[in-house]
């Protein structure tokens, strides 16, 4: 396999489909990091993503009776909006396999990018079903299988980005950070980069939640990402030719919380030029990781685009406060009487807290009740503060934030409260 000559090719292939997208410094990430630090705009293509580059080339390489046949593809990302995008450009006919929880606002942009050259085939709840279902489809009508990753033709066509970088910054590039988004993305330009500019670094970004399993060599290979409503940046299974070129290649990985990644996006949301959806902010996200590292140092990041998802921006806000420790929810063990809510804004909350939440839950003897609340602080250190008080008081709490995995799935208040009633309030039997 000569990766390098297949990456050249794919150049010449996507010439005329193409065009280079920006190289933009960002003086406000540069000023804060003490870098050079430069966007590569991947979310300036036609499909907002990186991914047309080797989708294109994959379909492009097809023979005249495969093209013919049509081709079939699985995704729950942007792979599918490229598949869309190509096979109406080429007049391919394709059909693409989706889960079944696919957003409404995704489909139609889907459908919106193919027009009357795909089929949508909604089935499994999750990626691993649908990709399988699609697997066998493709191998009963003998049609091709475009995969988003795995495959040399689609490698070698997202690394193009890698030589467009090369070709348009004329100084020695020291970082590059790397969406980990399927990992065809950072295996081709980690093989770009370690043939033209061997010196820098190739850092791939994933989420902690989803980690990408088989470059960090976790011991558990099966991926479950039925928690997490936001991320599908995520390796879904083992791939061989991938994870190999990775492994050689990249220089580090660097797993972000998700309430990072929230975080990052809203403070980006101010800049009405980005269009950029949860997994597109990874590569930003990881400079605070690299922070000291990169200092007087050109920093390169590629910035994936898509579809911003609305119907998630509360989670997304929510995760982010989270994440920031800007809002905190705790179950209170409290006396039986009125005057508890008014008792604990004037006893317990600084003037920067707010409670946004109180909800009677249940009462727990003749003399107690329990009482769930969410609080916003304006300081991270607020939360301190009102423990002690709390304490001083006498009132038994617990500070849910501080339990694993309960804001995995849905950060909202139904959800939260409902896990709570699940639980049998745990906290109090152990507390009585």
């Amino acid at each position: 396999m000569n990766l390098f000559k297949e990456i050249q090719l794919a150049q010449k292939q996507l010439a005329a489909v193409i065009v280079p997208t920006p190289l933009l410094e960002n003086l406000s990430l540069s000023k804060q990091y003490n870098a050079v630090v430069l966007l590569k705009r991947e979310d300036h293509q036609a499909d907002y993503s990186f991914k047309i580059r080797g989708v294109y080339n994959k379909i492009n390489s097809l023979s005249i009776t495969e093209k013919e046949r049509g081709i079939v593809c699985a995704s729950d990302g942007n792979h599918a909006q490229g598949v869309a995008y190509c096979c109406e450009l080429l007049k391919i006919m394709g059909k693409i396999y989706l889960p079944k929880n696919t957003s409404k606002q995704k489909l139609e942009q889907i459908q919106k990018f193919g027009k009357e050259y795909i089929k949508i085939v909604l089935t499994g709840d999750y990626f691993e079903e649908a990709y399988s279902i699609a697997l066998g489809d493709a191998s009963i009508h003998r049609k091709a299988f475009i995969h988003p990753f795995d495959d040399l033709k689609v490698i070698a066509g997202q690394a193009t980005a890698g030589l467009e970088i090369l070709e348009e910054y004329q100084n020695p590039i020291d970082y590059v950070f790397v969406p980990l988004e399927g990992d065809g993305l950072a295996a081709g330009i980690s093989s770009a980069f370690k043939m033209l500019s061997p010196n820098t670094k190739i850092i791939g970004v994933t989420t902690q939640e989803n980690p990408s399993l088989e470059i960090t060599n976790e011991s558990d290979l099966s991926f479950d990402n039925k928690n997490s409503n936001l991320n599908t940046a995520s390796i879904k299974k083992q791939d061989d030719l991938t994870s190999n070129i990775c492994t050689e290649t990249l220089t580090d990985v660097i797993k972000i919380p998700e309430g990072k990644i929230c975080s990052t996006i809203l403070k980006l949301a101010n800049n009405k030029d980005t269009n950029i959806e949860h997994e597109g902010v990874l590569s930003i996200a990881a400079l605070d990781f690299y922070a000291d590292k990169i200092k007087g140092k050109n920093v390169v990041c590629i910035i994936n685009g898509g579809l911003k998802s609305t119907e998630k921006e509360a989670e997304i806000k929510e995760r982010s406060l989270l994440y920031d420790g800007l809002v905190h929810y705790f179950m209170i063990q409290s006396p039986q009487r009125n005057e508890v809510l008014k008792d604990f804004i004037s006893d317990i909350l600084g003037p920067d807290d707010e409670i946004t939440h109180f909800q009677f839950v249940q009462k727990d003897s003749y003399e107690t009740q329990s009482v769930f609340i969410r609080l916003e602080t304006k300081a991270p250190n607020n939360i301190e503060a009102i423990k002690t008080k709390m304490q001083a008081k006498e009132f038994q709490f617990q500070n849910l934030n501080d339990r694993n995995g309960l804001f995995s799935s849905n950060s909202n208040l139904e959800n939260i409260l409902g896990e709570e009633k699940q639980d049998k309030i745990q906290f109090i039997l152990r507390s009585n």
